[in-house]
């Protein structure tokens, strides 16, 4: 079912809506949940708990691409999750992700206001649109979706190593980019 027919559906506050979005997006809501959070039951709840906010949120809003707005609600939730258990147990693969951009942006807690975290965002999108699209593919797999090395580097049919290294690159050249643009020092 297209996107907008499934939008409509919500309008219409049809079930249908839900299943239709669980069916075409599920997926990928679920492995983006388990990406962050590492566990099979956190990554389900996680996935009711999005299905049920954009049932929420949609009426009144009319998201223009259902996939990202379904996602960026996955990756808030499973965030907040994640933050919250943290203390309990930890997620060894999304902290790796984490820490190896700790050299480029600062943590979420020292931004100044703002002002700055919003500026730092959009230094970021004009960062990632000045990259190819297979770099910039690779950035957000891996610090948007959370997706392992490994699984980035099967689906690209490549050796671990090399994505490890592009990442490393890419990560060197957003680092000379904020420093150029004043961002971090």
């Amino acid at each position: 079912m297209e996107d907008g027919r499934i939008i409509d559906l919500f309008f219409e506050r049809s079930e249908q809506a839900v299943s239709e979005l669980e069916r075409k997006y599920g997926k990928a809501v679920k492995a983006l949940s388990l990406n962050i959070l590492g566990d099979v039951r956190d990554a389900e709840e996680c996935a009711a708990d999005t299905y049920l906010a954009v049932w929420n949120s949609v009426p009144p809003r009319r998201p223009e691409h259902l996939k990202a707005y379904t996602l960026a609600i996955a990756r808030n939730l499973s965030l907040d999750r994640y933050h919250g258990s943290r203390v309990q147990k930890r997620n060894g693969s999304y902290d790796l992700a984490l820490s190896e951009l700790e050299g480029c942006l600062a943590a979420a807690g020292d931004a100044q206001t703002e002002l700055e975290a919003r500026e730092l965002a959009e230094a970021l999108n004009r960062f990632l649109s000045g990259l190819s699209k297979e770099d910039r593919q690779l950035f957000v797999c891996r610090y948007y979706l959370a997706q392992p090395v490994k699984d980035i580097a099967a689906r690209l049919k490549v050796k671990s190593s090399g994505v490890s290294l592009r990442l490393f690159r890419i990560r060197e050249k957003l680092k000379k980019y904020l420093e150029r643009e004043g961002l971090i020092q």
